[in-house]
């Protein structure tokens, strides 16, 4: 590489030395070493700046690497929950023998997306054992670290909460169920009783009546006429 020459336009905080060299020895005397170092600073602030700013323009120029993998990470996680979305929109309206087909055709998924999709079919059932192994497929995406699970833990969080509830709901009309089928038994119950009651009923009300008795002189006349 050929050498770059020195000049004054390339380093200009050099013109104010060349100047003070250039003088009459008078000069040098009155204004001695110190102004020569004053002039010489002087002009290496005007060239720092200049110096200093294609540097700034190269930092803001390059984009961090962590703000990229955040904006990765995110859009992962926006695609991810959003196929679940989906999913659970298209399972909602399947009748009962197609939801059945579906959850066993997920079978014992072991993707973090497949558990959550398989713990929304169960869901749909209205089963309280379906519920109940809805909510262990959950709590599996929950604690798992892994990278397939972390983007849908918020969602399995949300919906872990929502069956909660429902499993809440579930209980309550179970129970009312059961009152009701023990009431309906009590009814019949009772119902029979009232039948059998009146069947006693009608067998006294259908007996023939009896002769009514003769009094003491009827019986008298009778026995003289004989």
């Amino acid at each position: 590489m050929a050498p770059v020459p020195i000049s004054e336009s390339n380093f200009p905080m050099l013109s104010p030395l060349k100047t003070a060299l250039t003088a009459r020895p008078s000069v040098l005397r009155r204004v001695g070493l110190g102004g020569l170092l004053l002039s010489l600073c002087a002009g290496c602030s005007l060239t720092a700046p200049l110096i200093a700013e294609p540097a700034a323009s190269l930092r803001t120029a390059v984009p961090a690497p962590a703000h990229r993998a955040g904006a990765a990470s995110a859009d992962s996680a926006a695609v991810a929950v959003t196929a679940v979305l989906a999913y659970a929109d298209r399972v909602r309206g399947l009748p009962g023998p197609e939801l059945l087909q579906e959850i066993a055709g997920l079978g014992e998924p072991a993707a973090a997306v497949d558990q959550v999709r398989l713990a929304i079919a169960l869901s749909q059932t209205h089963q309280l054992y379906d519920l109940v192994n809805a909510q262990q497929r959950l709590q599996r995406v929950l604690s798992s670290d892994s990278d397939d699970a972390r983007p849908l833990q918020t969602l399995a969080r949300l919906l872990a909460a929502r069956y909660v509830e429902q499993r809440r709901v579930e209980d309550l009309l179970d129970r009312q169920n059961q009152q009701l089928r023990e009431l309906q038994r009590r009814f019949e119950q009772t119902r029979d009783q009232l039948e059998a009651l009146k069947a006693i009923e009608r067998s006294l009300n259908n007996r023939p009546a009896e002769a009514p008795a003769l009094s003491t002189p009827a019986r008298r006349a009778r026995n003289s006429g004989l």
